[in-house]
């Protein structure tokens, strides 16, 4: 196995897909509002972040916030925004779709996973709704689906920490675990230790949680202080920079596979 790890930032706007290249990231997952999860970034917005970012950006395809289970005119939508998003140049779409049982929609997944070919695709969080992830997990693999974003279950990585690891261990070499939630520069070394993953998904705070343009960023003093997006880009390169460094450290102190 390469030691290589891959770092994927999620972005909602053009400055901070552009600092977390510059801090090292390796790829962008696109969105926006991301308060609310994120839901589909608009064909311009996508197309100007293509233009300004070399790395590989993967949108997100989800037509609305809430639940994964969308109706046939949603799928619709979900359908022609997978087909906007190969013909803007992205390299990978995030997507993911219940029944209302949470078990995966394999007939619907594995249609939006054909139509994205040659893009690989991610099953987003709606994996963590599942309530058996063994089983959700067989059920995403025969989707053809390349990477599941997941926590675990819990709303932080380091609260399921167990069922990474285990997820991990049960899907090596027939797909990728990809965890996320709250993963930062204090937890990023235990979360890839003890799981074993090799790509990572975090956002660093680079989300609109008031609502209104501005971001709180969180950790880094007064959390009642708000900035403008491109105000928080120099925080968010910094932050990507540390954590790069990290990951880094850990890369180096392994021993070659």
């Amino acid at each position: 196995m390469s030691n290589r790890f891959c770092l994927e930032v999620c972005v909602e706007s053009v400055d901070h897909a552009r600092a977390a290249e510059r801090g090292g990231a390796d790829r962008i997952e696109l969105c926006t509002d991301l308060s609310s999860g994120g839901i589909t970034p608009s064909l311009g917005f996508m197309q100007t972040v293509r233009r300004h970012v070399q790395i590989p950006i993967h949108a997100l395809i989800r037509p609305r916030p809430g639940d994964f289970c969308y109706s046939g005119h949603e799928f619709e939508i979900m359908r022609d925004d997978v087909l906007a998003a190969k013909q803007c140049g992205m390299n990978g779409v995030v997507l993911g779709i219940l029944h209302p049982n949470t078990r995966v929609d394999l007939e619907r997944s594995r249609t939006l996973v054909e139509l994205a070919r040659p893009l690989p695709v991610t099953f987003h969080r709606a994996f963590d709704e599942s309530t058996h992830a063994d089983t959700a997990l067989e059920e995403v693999i025969q989707t053809g689906a390349s990477r599941i974003l997941t926590s675990g279950g819990k709303s932080q990585a380091t609260d399921g920490l167990s069922t990474l690891t285990h997820l991990v261990q049960t899907a090596r070499g027939r797909i990728v675990i990809m965890p996320c939630g709250g993963i930062n520069y204090e937890n990023v070394t235990r979360i890839i230790r003890v799981t074993s993953a090799r790509e990572i998904h975090t956002s660093l705070g680079a989300s609109d949680s008031s609502g209104n343009g501005r971001f709180r960023p969180a950790g880094d003093g007064n959390d009642s202080d708000s900035l403008q997006s491109s105000d928080f880009a120099p925080i968010l390169q910094q932050r990507v920079s540390r954590l790069v460094g990290l990951i880094g450290s850990i890369s180096r102190s392994e021993p070659v596979r």
